[in-house]
């Protein structure tokens, strides 16, 4: 095995790609647009919110957490690529449904297509489903699961605001790249609140069977919403003190000091 092909083990990276002369291989040339394709189908394409929403509606069952569908203030696809700032704000009847809902939860869960339908259409539902069975052994109150679309990270802001959480968790398809189209990006703000900023968020990202997976995701998901409700702070102020070798164990606390 020669040195590139070791390197080839741990990254999908484009590194030691075949060549003839100063030309590189039809196969890696096919290849890459075909992963350029799938970027911008994953830019370009809606997910399927009718199943997504079904899918949560099943998971908030056993805990009686209604699911509710809000959009954002874009009109159409091309403007949310064009306005983020409408992606940050909710829809006027957006949030006349999310304030009958408003009481004290420590925790809000939201679902965000962002920029990867891919990713959220792959990749919300199994990543929601073990971090839901993981607060389920805390003493942490869930608020009702969110499922928005054409949002940008901080319409968790005033959603988290409006239904008064101690925490807001976004789950948002992220930005792809040419050989991970399907990653989740995973955003957590304490007291969340219209006007907070990317500083006071910590982020957790390449959620996705290929990047750092669910099991490892939610330990360490878990970890800083329990410090950031103990600490009653969050982004660059709470500092990630976890150890590394959660990743071999990959097991979430279950419980706040």
């Amino acid at each position: 095995m020669t040195f590139l092909e070791e390197w080839k083990q741990f990254s999908n990276a484009r590194i030691g790609l075949t060549r003839s002369g100063g030309s590189i291989s039809t196969k890696e040339v096919l290849k890459f647009r075909l992963d350029h394709a799938r970027a911008r189908d994953a830019v370009l394409l809606s997910p399927n919110f009718f199943k997504l929403l079904e899918d949560l509606e099943t998971l908030g069952k056993p805990k009686n957490l209604p699911s509710i569908f809000v959009e954002s203030k874009v009109h159409s696809k091309e403007e949310y690529l064009l306005r983020p700032d409408l992606g940050r704000k909710l829809s006027s009847e957006s949030i006349a449904k999310l304030q009958p809902l408003a009481g004290e939860c420590d925790v809000v869960l939201i679902g965000v297509d962002g920029l990867s339908a891919k990713a959220i259409d792959e990749n919300l539902i199994p990543f929601l489903k073990n971090l839901i069975e993981t607060l389920g052994k805390t003493s942490l109150r869930l608020g009702p699961l969110i499922l928005s679309k054409w949002g940008r990270v901080a319409i968790g802001d005033e959603i988290g605001e409006i239904l008064k959480a101690k925490v807001s968790i976004v789950v948002i398809g992220e930005r792809p790249g040419l050989s991970s189209a399907d990653s989740l990006g995973v955003y957590i703000t304490y007291r969340p609140q219209v006007g907070k900023t990317d500083e006071s968020r910590n982020c957790i990202s390449n959620i996705r069977p290929g990047g750092f997976g669910f099991e490892s995701a939610v330990a360490k998901t878990m970890y800083l919403v329990q410090e950031s409700i103990r600490r009653k702070l969050s982004g660059v102020e709470l500092k990630d003190e976890m150890p590394p070798e959660f990743l071999l164990k990959s097991k979430a606390p279950t419980s706040i000091e």
